[in-house]
């Protein structure tokens, strides 16, 4: 009888026991449940067994369905998730499957994870107002949520729709002391059920927020295959890794001129890559690969090699003034040796400092306060040049400005396209012009393209110019010929004020 009731009592905290367990939602339950199941029906046999186990069968169907639901509904903001999405995409066969990436999310979650949660839930109730009835509204991940748009409605009206979207959720969101503008980033792809499954839809769908956009920065939807755009990027990235030792890499120059001095000063070197099956690689299509390849430091280092080895041979060929102006991107100013490296560089190729220019983008130049500041200052007090490329592109502030040592502002062409017609172009390529005289640095326009640009440029106190309206950029040859040609840039330069002959300063 002892045994009897203790098994009893036994059996019944184990019941207790597990239907606390119920109540808290441990994701191994449903197992549990069947395993204490299974141990009663093979070694305990009568009237309270059979009872006990009964219970069990109850909570293991109690877990299953609590299990069940838990996969449908997300924790934080109840909506439905991957599978009732799935599910829902297979029932309609073909539609527009787009998916919103809230960035603040989880950025928020690394110090203020309620604020977070509130963010995404406000998120959630925007859109739970500004969508039809019939679109399905679902959360896929942690921070991206996706809209199914059904066949009825066509491709460009649901990429509109999601354009819409995306704008208004920008809109300023205030939580207590916070005032936050959500970054939302969109994709959209087309689904059908004929080429594929729902699942390796939404997986394809969210892997696209690692592809690059289209070049007018805009996200498409993707009649395009985005599995097959993510493996194209990466055999693109494997043929970049080779390009150095298969000799595909190459580099091109584009004249520096000093319309004082009425001659070309310098060049700025210029990476090309010419694929052999895919032809010549935009610039703005592998130098981003590079980065996230991690391949910058790698291509920098033949970069500034190559650079220089042509920089020694005009000098051999009697071209001895010319300085070379080489590129130097943020990645390459995380190393510490930079510095030297450049200067032993230099030293291997049998060139003095003053040979080379070192270019800094404005953003990577002062976003950096401390590594940037100590290379230029190094590399200035050796006799290399440093300028700031890109220059009124980025938002620096003049004091950041003035505590980085330099000896050139470049205008970004942004500024120089059409101001001999535009008065907002002239009025800040004049002040730019200015803030170099204050600044003791000398002002390049980058861009220039037509005779009228430089024009008015020339006649508003710019000395200094690049820019297909002197020279597409050329190779080392051709780039030397271009130089010894003087009479053609005198003949370019007449379209300005007559020459003035000073001292080059750049």
């Amino acid at each position: 009888m002892l045994s009897s009731a203790l098994l009893s009592a036994g059996l019944a905290a184990a019941v207790l026991l597990l239907a606390a367990a119920l109540l808290l939602r441990t994701s191994g339950l449903a197992l549990l449940l069947a395993r204490a199941e299974q141990q009663l029906g093979r070694e305990f046999t009568g009237p309270l067994p059979r009872r006990l186990a009964g219970a069990l069968t109850a909570l293991l169907e109690r877990a299953n369905e609590q299990e069940h639901r838990v996969h449908l509904k997300h924790a934080v903001t109840g909506l439905p998730t991957r599978e009732p999405l799935a599910g829902r995409m297979a029932i309609d066969g073909a539609g527009t499957l787009a998916l919103l990436s809230c960035r603040d999310y989880d950025r928020l979650c690394a110090f203020d994870p309620l604020l977070a949660e509130r963010l995404l839930m406000t998120v959630v109730e925007r859109l739970s107002v500004m969508l039809p009835p019939s679109r399905f509204l679902a959360q896929v991940d942690r921070s991206h949520l996706a809209i199914w748009t059904g066949p009825e409605v066509t491709p460009a009206a649901a990429e509109a729709e999601l354009a819409a979207l995306a704008y208004a959720l920008g809109d300023r969101m205030v939580e207590g002391d916070h005032e936050i503008l959500p970054e939302i980033v969109k994709r959209s792809i087309r689904f059908d059920a004929a080429h594929g499954s729902p699942h390796s839809a939404i997986s394809q769908a969210l892997s696209s927020f690692s592809v690059p956009l289209a070049s007018d920065g805009r996200p498409k939807v993707a009649s395009i295959n985005v599995e097959a755009q993510a493996r194209d990027r990466y055999q693109l990235e494997q043929d970049l890794r080779q390009a150095i030792a298969r000799n595909q890499l190459h580099m091109q120059y584009q004249p520096l001129i000093d319309a004082s001095e009425g001659r070309a000063i310098g060049g700025e070197a210029l990476i090309r890559w010419h694929h052999p099956q895919r032809g010549p690689i935009p610039p703005g299509q592998f130098i981003p690969l590079a980065e996230a390849a991690g391949l910058v430091q790698e291509i920098g280092l033949w970069a500034m090699n190559r650079a220089l080895r042509d920089a020694r041979n005009w000098r051999l060929a009697g071209l001895p003034d010319l300085r070379v102006a080489v590129n130097v991107s943020g990645q390459q100013l995380e190393s510490a040796d930079l510095g030297l490296l450049i200067l032993r560089t230099l030293e291997r190729h049998g060139l003095p400092p003053e040979a080379l220019e070192v270019e800094l983008t404005e953003s990577v130049a002062l976003a950096d306060d401390i590594r940037a500041p100590v290379l230029c200052e190094d590399l200035r007090s050796k006799g290399v040049r440093i300028a700031i490329d890109d220059f009124g592109t980025g938002y620096s502030s003049l004091s950041a400005l003035r505590n980085l040592g330099f000896d050139k502002l470049k205008m970004d062409r942004a500024f120089v396209t059409d101001v001999d017609k535009r008065r907002d172009s002239q009025a800040i390529c004049s002040s730019l012009l200015a803030l170099g005289r204050g600044l003791g640095a000398n002002v390049l326009a980058e861009g220039v393209e037509t005779e009228a640009e430089y024009g008015w440029l020339r006649r508003h106190g710019c000395r200094y110019f690049q820019g297909f309206y002197f020279c597409r950029p050329v190779d080392s040859e051709d780039f030397a010929d271009f130089v010894r040609d003087s009479d053609s840039l005198l003949r370019q330069l007449a379209a300005g004020e007559p020459l003035q002959l000073q001292g080059s300063r750049a």
